[in-house]
């Protein structure tokens, strides 16, 4: 929360009187967290309906809704702890319970036992990479997330359920194939593997006329197939932490991100 500008009468001292002023709430930032919040909530409701396709239109519109609520708060300078609170907050829900009762509706229900583990593996790892996230987000080298950022695991999730509805495939015919992507995508939020942030790109800065060039010729390729083209984007990505880490040991570089020592959570010995 902030102080907002406006006032209301307060007490007196010294004949002087002293007004307090109101808490209140930026509603710019906040309205993009709430309708990514929306999105996973609408994603849950169609995996109850059987419209996993929707469930899945439902977390990449979280994704992108999630991805412009922070930029918007830098560039009007309306960054909040209330804010942080309510994105992290947003973030398990969108990127952490949706997917993973997408996935357990969609496939590994009929797994059994080993389908709900699966499904509890994805959604805790989730809640820990967030828990970690903001204890950590001091200490964190900015050019990189440490472990694979939530809203990509749940692209991974979702993109692959996306891409067999697609092409009319069952989730009963993939059933160990969606466990498999389920733990790969849960686990990998909890590693030490560095992913790179994007977060050095300025959005203020002018770029040259090639670039918005490639920005048009990207778009044009995920009209092609949508489901197709942005699971590959976001399996891609999955699989360039471990490129990155592995590059790193072999150079016999740093490959954690911390920057610094942190004593919550304890990770003494991980950072090397």
């Amino acid at each position: 929360m902030h102080d907002g500008s406006d006032s209301q009468p307060g007490d007196v001292h010294d004949g002087i009187v002293v007004r307090k002023r109101r808490k209140g709430i930026y509603i710019l930032p906040n309205l993009f967290t709430l309708a990514a919040l929306f999105g996973g909530f609408y994603a849950v409701v169609m995996a109850m309906n059987g419209r996993f396709d929707l469930a899945a239109y439902g977390v990449f519109s979280a994704m992108v809704l999630d991805s412009l609520d922070g930029r918007v708060a830098r560039m009007t300078n309306t960054q909040s702890a209330f804010g942080e609170q309510m994105d992290s907050l947003s973030d398990m829900v969108s990127f952490g319970a949706a997917p993973a009762l997408i996935a357990y509706e969609w496939a590994l229900k009929g797994l059994g036992r080993w389908g709900w583990v699966a499904a509890f593996v994805y959604c805790a790892c989730a809640a820990l990479r967030l828990a970690r996230f903001n204890v950590n987000t001091t200490v964190v080298d900015k050019r990189y997330f440490q472990g694979l950022p939530s809203p990509a695991a749940a692209a991974l999730v979702a993109g692959f359920i996306w891409v067999m509805h697609d092409i009319g495939v069952k989730g009963y015919e993939v059933q160990w194939v969606m466990f498999a992507v389920a733990l790969f995508a849960g686990l990998t939020m909890v590693t030490n593997v560095p992913f790179y942030s994007f977060k050095d790109v300025q959005m203020k800065k002018t770029v040259p006329f090639a670039v918005i060039v490639l920005i048009a010729l990207g778009i044009a390729v995920i009209n092609i197939d949508p489901p197709i083209v942005l699971f590959a984007v976001f399996v891609v990505y999955g699989l360039s932490g471990y490129g990155v880490y592995g590059w790193r040991r072999a150079k016999g570089q740093r490959t954690s991100v911390i920057s610094t020592s942190t004593d919550e959570p304890e990770e003494s010995g991980l950072h090397r």
